[in-house]
């Protein structure tokens, strides 16, 4: 695990709290899944553009 500071905004912090709130998440863990959750978009959108994300695993998610 990495250890990493983050700083927010003044003007985009309390929309970020709100929605960590209204998740029922901790701030930390809201800003992870949003990270890796935008990771994962971009590997796809990558695999998209060599043709090989037409059909993400079976799974019905498609690009």
């Amino acid at each position: 695990m990495a250890v990493m500071t983050l700083r927010i905004p003044d003007d985009i912090d309390p929309s970020i709290r709100a929605g960590a709130n209204a998740a029922g998440l901790s701030l930390n863990a809201y800003i992870v899944r949003a990270a890796r959750r935008q990771a994962v978009l971009d590997a796809a959108q990558q695999l998209a553009q060599l043709g090989l994300g037409d059909d993400l695993c079976d799974e019905g998610d498609t690009l």
